[in-house]
């Protein structure tokens, strides 16, 4: 499963980057908003910060806006990854744009029927959104296991990208049902490594470790 990081920030970014844990970012209009920068400036820095897919957003509606926007968000950086709402303009522009060989992420999937939509449109990631469907009392894994047995009926190669992550278990529960990527905000990722049973080994070992007299080194 690949990570990606679902935030702008560029040392929060860094720091997962440094432990081996980023293969890609996502970033949105809200995204842009919080870093508190030029999404150009922003987005440049993060792709020369990371190899693997950065997903920038177009915010106009209308699909012929879409695809000058993706364009010009694609000149950006070579990994740049154009990111289109699931609208039937924003399917246009993910042809289009895919047509041209640019990685297109389709955002804000609710549905199996979107889903299709997308991987026949060319789309490179469909972004399903786990959280905002547990918000409305919905189950968001059984949409990932929906898609991900359409796509392997039908061979689609369209990754699926688990958005909206908002705990550890949606990444595990993603994992084991087959979602290509995740993507979640840094602070999600880095709980992974929590256990309280982790803890109190640690602080055991640590205790008896000061009771040796020893030292390493």
């Amino acid at each position: 499963m690949k990570f990606f990081v679902d935030t702008a920030d560029v040392a929060a970014i860094k720091e997962l980057n440094d432990h081996g844990m980023v293969d890609g970012v996502t970033t949105n209009p809200s995204l842009i908003l919080k870093a508190g920068r030029d999404i150009a400036e922003v987005t440049r820095e993060i792709c020369e910060l990371v190899e693997g897919p950065v997903s920038a957003e177009v915010v106009s509606p209308d699909a012929d806006d879409m695809i000058r926007e993706g364009r010009h968000l694609a000149k950006i950086a070579d990994n740049i990854t154009v990111k289109v709402p699931l609208t039937w303009d924003g399917l246009k522009a993910c042809r289009v744009l895919s047509d041209e060989g640019r990685m297109v992420n389709v955002t804000l999937c609710f549905s199996a029927a979107q889903a299709i939509l997308a991987a026949k449109a060319g789309a490179t990631f469909i972004s399903p959104f786990i959280g905002r469907l547990d918000d409305i009392h919905l189950d968001g894994m059984d949409l990932i296991a929906d898609i991900r047995e359409i796509y392997d009926n039908y061979g689609y190669k369209t990754q699926i990208l688990a958005a909206s992550i908002r705990t550890v278990n949606h990444i595990v529960e993603a994992a084991k049902i087959g979602a290509d990527v995740i993507t979640a905000p840094p602070s999600v990722i880095k709980s992974m490594v929590s256990h309280p049973l982790t803890d109190k080994g640690l602080a055991q070992f640590d205790a008896d470790w000061k009771a040796t007299g020893q030292k390493i080194g």
